[in-house]
């Protein structure tokens, strides 16, 4: 099955823009103006992508140096999201800390060739996973650390560290930005068919090679959300990681 740029691809892609911009409208989301946006940005940008790929694909070292494009552009979007710029070698080191592991084991058992055409793709949905959970467990403890500021106060004041006080008040939020992709890993097959699995399929594969290719990609993004979100933990705990807000107004 071929899915190539034509006049069948812009039809669809428009209609679908406006049932977008029309159920914002409906429904009162007020995110229409930011859907027409997004779309353009990302045919602007997936097509840019497309060509980058195919010039630097042939190059392992090129191909790194893409990947490294695509983690600076994670860690600046996140780290906006999240509303802590200034945090951003943290948040970059917590991000790191799960995507090189992972991509690292994925490569280094063989399981994908030392290639850039493997090695990109890969380290794209391990990137963009990471960034995920990254601006879930953010924006949740974040939120929680503002709103609850009277638990955390009252820890300091039964004798706990500021860290222990954070870590009261968090505790139970950081798990929230992984369960999402938990539910997905959960109902593979069943529920859903990810995007790898009909990635490979619409590439030509089997449905035992599309099978396989998901599990790996679904196995990688626990490994990169788990250690990226307990790490991004730590981090918030050591008030490292945070807005200038929190980073001024959580007493040590």
């Amino acid at each position: 099955m071929d899915v190539s740029p034509g006049w069948p691809v812009v039809i669809c892609l428009v209609i679908l823009l406006a049932v977008t911009v029309v159920a914002d409208r409906v429904g009162r989301i007020d995110l229409d103006r930011q859907a027409v946006l997004a779309a353009a940005r990302a045919v602007v940008q997936l097509t840019l992508v497309a060509l980058v790929i195919t010039a630097v694909v042939g190059s392992l070292w090129l191909s790194f140096l893409a990947v490294a494009v695509m983690f600076t552009m994670a860690v600046v979007t996140t780290t906006r999201r999240v509303g802590a710029p200034g945090a951003w070698p943290w948040a970059a080191a917590a991000m790191a800390c799960g995507v090189v592991p992972v991509v690292g084991i994925v490569l280094l058992t063989g399981t994908v060739p030392l290639a850039g055409i493997a090695l990109i793709p890969i380290a794209g949905i391990v990137i963009g996973n990471t960034m995920t959970v990254h601006t879930l467990v953010g924006r949740r403890t974040f939120s929680a650390l503002r709103d609850e500021r009277g638990q955390y106060e009252a820890a300091l004041s039964l004798g706990l560290t500021s860290g222990q006080a954070i870590d009261e008040v968090i505790a139970r939020r950081v798990p929230e930005g992984i369960l999402p992709s938990l539910d997905q890993v959960r109902t593979s097959g069943v529920v859903t068919l990810p995007g790898a699995f009909i990635g490979v399929m619409l590439g030509g594969g089997s449905a035992v090679q599309a099978a396989t290719a998901q599990v790996l990609v679904l196995f990688a993004i626990m490994a990169t959300q788990a250690v990226t979100a307990g790490v991004q933990a730590a981090l918030i705990r050591r008030r490292l990681l945070l807005p200038d807000d929190l980073r001024d107004g959580l007493a040590a």
